[in-house]
C-alpha cells in the first residue's frame, strides 16, 4: 500500500492560487481513475479536479471555502502499490501547510462593528505572513476582517503553518493596539432570543462581493443618465426579426446598442480602456470587447463578447445568446469570462427607470440599459405615444470627465434614435 498525494494544479497563466468550492467525496470513499474529485474556482471559472489514480481517501487537504496555493497537497488517497507522498525527516503535521485558510474547523470570523484608527508594524526582523512571491497568506476571512479594520497584513507575523496570519494574530494586535491608547474593535452581538443563520460566502458568491468592493472603494463614479426615443429602433428591429432567415437568433436591443458603443468609441477611445490606478497608466484598447453581465442561478456572471468591430448585428446577436447559455450552464470557460473593455448591464424588463451601475474594475465606463416603455410625448403640436427608454451609465471620473461622458453618451442616443446611421 502507498499514498498517492494529489497537489491543486496550476489552473490557469498567472493564478498563484485558488477557492476550493466543492468536494465531490469524503474520507473512506473509493475512487477510480479520472473520477472528479472535487472543484476550485479562480477569477469567475470553475475547475473540476480528476483523480489520477483509483483508490481510497484517506485525506482532504482543505475545506470549502478555502483558498488554496497552487502545487499544495489538497488530498491523499490510499492506493495498491508505492504512492508518491514524500516523507519528510521530521513527523509530519496532519494540517496542510500550504493552505491559505484557518486550520480550526469551527473558525467563524467575528463580524466587527467598530474601526481601528492606528496599526503597529510587526516588531523588526520577525518573519511576516507572506509566500516566497511576496503574497500575503491569509484566508480570506482574515483577509476581509483586515481590510475592516484598516490593517496592512503585509507587515504582520503570521503564527499559523508556514506563517498563514490568522483571526489570533490580529486579536494579538488590537490588543496591544488598546493597551497602547487605539480604538480596539468590539465583537458582533447576536441578537438576543434570535435565531441566526450564519451562511459562508464562498465561490462565484465572493468573487462578486470582491470585485464589488474594490470597484466600489477605488473608483470615483460618476452617473450620467439620458432617455432614449427608440421608436424607430424598434420598428426596425421587429422588421429584421420577422424577415430573419431561419437559424438566426432573434435580435434583441443588445446587438444595435453594441454596434452603436463601436461607432461611439471610435470617437472616444478614451473610454474602451483599463486604467492602472497603482501605475497611473491608461491602457486604451483597439479591440472593443464588451461584457455582457448576465444573471445566473449562481449569481452574476460578465460573459465576454470580444471583437465586437468585427461583428455584425446577427453575429452578435448569435454570440450573446451562446455565451449567456454557456454562462447559464457554468459551462463558459476562463477567456469567456475575461477580457472585457467596457460593459453593458441589463435588468430588461425589471431595469426600473434609473440604476447607478458600478463599473467593472479595471474598465472605465459600464452602460446600463433600463426598462422600456411607452409615454405620450409632445411633438411641437401634440402628445404622440413613443417608446423611450433610459441608459444609466457610470465613469471612471478620474480619467473621465463628466463631458467627455456626456458626448459618449449623447453619440450613442444620436445613434439609436436614428438606427439607420449604425449601417452607415
Amino acid at each position: 500500500m502507498g499514498t498517492h498525494v494529489i497537489k491543486l494544479p496550476d489552473v490557469g497563466e498567472g493564478v498563484a492560487e485558488a477557492e476550493l468550492v466543492e468536494w465531490a467525496v469524503v474520507v473512506g470513499d473509493v475512487v477510480a481513475e479520472d473520477d472528479i474529485i472535487g472543484a476550485v474556482m479562480t477569477d469567475k471559472a470553475t475547475v473540476e479536479i480528476p483523480s489520477p489514480v483509483q483508490g481510497t481517501i484517506s485525506w482532504l487537504g482543505a475545506e470549502i471555502g478555502d483558498t488554496v496555493i497552487v502545487g499544495a497537497d489538497l488530498i491523499k488517497i490510499e492506493i495498491l502499490g508505492e504512492g508518491n507522498e514524500q516523507v519528510s525527516p521530521v513527523a509530519a503535521d496532519p494540517t496542510p501547510a500550504a493552505s491559505v485558510a484557518e486550520v480550526a474547523t469551527n473558525d467563524v470570523p467575528p463580524e466587527p462593528s467598530g474601526t481601528v484608527i492606528a496599526q503597529t508594524p510587526a516588531p523588526q526582523g520577525q518573519p511576516m505572513g507572506k509566500s516566497n512571491d511576496g503574497k500575503v497568506l491569509a484566508s480570506p476571512a482574515v483577509r476581509k476582517r483586515g481590510q475592516f479594520l484598516n490593517l496592512d497584513l503585509s507587515q504582520f507575523k503570521g503564527t499559523g503553518p508556514e506563517g498563514i496570519i490568522t483571526h489570533e494574530d490580529l486579536d494579538r494586535h488590537l490588543l496591544t493596539l488598546q493597551s497602547s491608547g487605539g480604538v480596539a474593535m468590539t465583537p458582533y452581538d447576536k441578537p438576543q432570543g434570535a435565531e441566526t443563520t450564519q451562511i459562508k460566502v464562498i465561490g462565484l458568491r465572493r468573487k462578486i462581493a470582491e470585485q464589488m468592493s474594490r470597484a466600489h472603494s477605488r473608483i470615483p463614479h460618476i452617473t450620467y443618465v439620458e432617455e432614449i426615443d427608440v421608436t424607430e429602433l424598434e420598428g426596425l428591429r421587429q422588421n429584421l426579426n420577422d424577415s430573419r432567415d431561419d437559424g438566426q437568433p432573434k435580435l434583441s436591443l443588445l446587438p444595435f446598442l453594441m454596434r452603436a458603443m463601436v461607432l461611439a468609441i471610435k470617437d472616444q477611445p478614451g473610454l474602451n480602456a483599463h486604467y492602472d490606478d497603482e501605475n497611473g497608466i491608461i491602457h486604451q484598447h483597439k479591440s472593443v470587447n464588451i461584457g455582457i453581465a448576465a444573471q445566473t442561478d449562481n449569481g452574476l456572471m460578465v460573459p465576454v463578447v470580444r471583437d465586437v468591430q468585427n461583428l455584425g448585428l446577427w453575429s452578435s446577436a448569435t454570440e450573446i445568446l451562446r455565451l449567456a447559455e454557456a454562462a447559464r450552464n457554468n459551462t463558459a470557460k476562463r477567456e469567456e469570462l475575461s477580457g472585457s473593455t467596457i460593459t453593458i448591464t441589463s435588468l430588461g424588463k425589471m431595469g426600473g427607470i434609473v440604476t447607478t451601475p458600478v463599473i467593472n474594475h479595471p474598465e472605465v465606463a459600464i452602460i446600463g440599459v433600463n426598462k422600456m416603455e411607452m409615454k405620450p410625448v409632445w411633438d411641437g403640436e401634440k402628445f404622440v405615444p413613443r417608446q423611450t427608454m433610459n441608459l444609466s451609465s457610470s465613469f471612471d471620473h478620474r480619467v473621465v470627465d463628466g463631458w467627455d461622458a456626456a458626448v459618449f453618451i449623447q453619440r450613442i442616443k444620436t445613434l439609436l434614435e436614428k438606427p439607420l446611421l449604425i449601417f452607415t
